[in-house]
């Protein structure tokens, strides 16, 4: 069983057998496991309080294991992992009481299975700059850089008062995203006048090597990446304890499975209702502050984008949404492909696609979907999730379906049953 620590110092040589089994997050950033522009404390962002600067350790720290370790094989199990984890808190007895609520939480997410432990954090924490005295905003939303998180910026801008003001929070482990990132906030603030709004953008994953100089394994997968972004999102939030809004489509929450072998760790559960629900209830238990909304969590992509057609007008709409970045697969630079071009065959690029015709908006996206290359049509073919999606929408989406996706007792089946029959009318928009 693969076992991790997160160390906070290092003093003196490594071994190997530690180097191997250990992070290393260190105000020196040049001795550290992570490519970082935020130090252990989170002091860049303000005093965020000592349990949310926990819960990121924890996000970072599972995500950091997520990578390190290959998944070997494929189907419904895809090589179920198990990981321990032992992670540096501020107080070791909340977190202790809520690491079974954690564990559900990160195996529900990964597929995996986990167990965590936590020790009292090293010497004195360092002193935080003040926030300064200013009112505090409506509400911190995540923004991804994709279309939905784009949306989110525009519909929680649309809702502030004049006197109000948001915080936008992105994450980045590709370097690609600050600049999609960075033009989708002012974008935000251009088409929607009115409350300032802040932006901050966080720079924080593995590295590719071991501070010992060896290389780290590289799993691609890294479902639990998620857990990282809004658990920054959270620190932020925490300031002011206002709520964090974490803006997805429904019907991709749900995510309804493409077929019998795309289950468990094949298929994320990011934003799903489960999810949100009890990562809050397992934060709040230690104490820390874990107010999630999804402010589309009933709604379908394409009904957002018929939405943001009507307050933005169709023109406007088309430009912003194309502008955003959707795509969930990587490789395009072995072909020689700049990264921040689109595939166009992947679940997040399919469901774009679908959702611009819904909506009846002009995609002005530059896919590289169809591509007269037979080595990155052949890529592109093994990659390709159109042919389930239309096995999908010839078969429908039936009661065990719905069973299947794990929904909390607070979520109707007839709700579901609903929103996943729009969302599938939207990809047969695309494929008839």
């Amino acid at each position: 069983m693969p076992c991790f620590t997160l160390r906070l110092g290092a003093d003196g040589p490594v071994s190997a057998a530690e180097a191997a089994s250990s992070f290393y997050w260190l105000t020196d950033r040049a001795r550290s496991s992570f490519v970082s522009s935020v130090d252990p404390y989170l002091s860049e962002l303000g005093p965020v309080p000592p349990r949310n600067i926990d819960l990121v350790r924890v996000a970072l720290t599972a995500l950091a294991a997520d990578r390190s370790v290959h998944r070997a094989g494929r189907g419904s199990n895809w090589n179920q992992r198990q990981f321990e984890l032992e992670i540096p808190v501020s107080d070791p007895k909340p977190w202790t009481r809520a690491a079974p609520a954690l564990e559900h939480v990160l195996a529900f997410l990964s597929g995996d299975i986990w167990a965590l432990s936590f020790v009292p954090q090293p010497g004195p924490v360092p002193l935080a700059a003040e926030t300064p005295p200013t009112p505090p905003p409506a509400r911190v939303v995540l923004l991804s850089g994709g279309a939905d998180s784009a949306l989110g910026a525009v519909h929680s801008r649309h809702q502030l008062a004049d006197d109000e003001h948001h915080v936008l929070l992105s994450h980045f482990s590709n370097t690609m995203l600050p600049p999609v990132q960075r033009h989708i906030a002012a974008e935000a603030m251009r088409l929607i006048p009115g409350g300032t709004q802040q932006h901050h953008i966080v720079h924080l994953s593995r590295h590719t090597h071991r501070i010992d100089g060896t290389a780290y394994p590289s799993e691609p997968t890294t479902r639990s990446r998620s857990l990282l972004f809004i658990a920054l999102g959270l620190a932020v939030a925490s300031l002011h304890r206002v709520p964090l809004w974490i803006p997805e489509n429904g019907f991709a929450s749900l995510n309804p499975s493409l077929g019998p072998e795309r289950l468990g760790s094949l298929s994320t559960r990011t934003t799903h209702p489960a999810f949100l629900q009890d990562l809050s209830a397992a934060a709040t238990v230690a104490g820390a502050h874990a107010v999630i909304e999804n402010p589309f969590a009933r709604r379908t992509k394409g009904e957002m984008f018929q939405q943001a057609a009507s307050l933005l007008g169709t023109e406007e709409a088309s430009a912003f949404l194309s502008s955003s970045h959707s795509c969930g697969l990587t490789g395009q630079r072995a072909y020689g492909i700049p990264a921040k071009r689109q595939c166009g065959v992947c679940f997040g690029c399919v469901l774009r696609r679908a959702s611009f015709t819904a909506a009846g908006l002009h995609d002005r996206t530059d896919y590289i979907a169809p591509s007269s290359d037979d080595a990155v049509q052949n890529w592109l073919g093994r990659n390709s999730v159109e042919q389930p999606v239309r096995n999908l929408l010839r078969r429908g989406i039936r009661n065990r379906d719905l069973i299947a996706l794990g929904l909390p007792h607070t979520y109707p089946l007839r709700e579901a049953r609903d929103l996943c029959a729009r969302g599938l009318n939207d990809l047969r928009s695309l494929y008839p």
